[in-house]
């Protein structure tokens, strides 16, 4: 396979999952409270949201790429 496919590829597979999800969850653990043997910690949920219309342009860039390495294959 060519790079232009692969990366269109790679586009297509990251815009659906842009636009199924809508952003990128995480968990990170943070410190509350540290006496001395005594530690307590609280787990916090994130998110860092990916609008819709990045996914559509990632998903279209990918099928652009895609057919340009069909095209340049033929």
């Amino acid at each position: 396979m060519k790079l232009p496919s692969l990366v269109g590829i790679a586009l297509v597979i990251l815009g659906v999952i842009a636009l199924t999800y809508g952003g990128i969850n995480y968990t990170r653990e943070k410190k509350v409270i540290d006496i001395g043997p005594f530690e307590a910690t609280t787990t916090e949920h994130e998110r860092i949201p990916l609008p819709p219309v990045l996914g559509g342009i990632a998903l279209v860039g990918g099928i652009a790429l895609l057919a340009v390495g069909v095209r340049r294959a033929a």
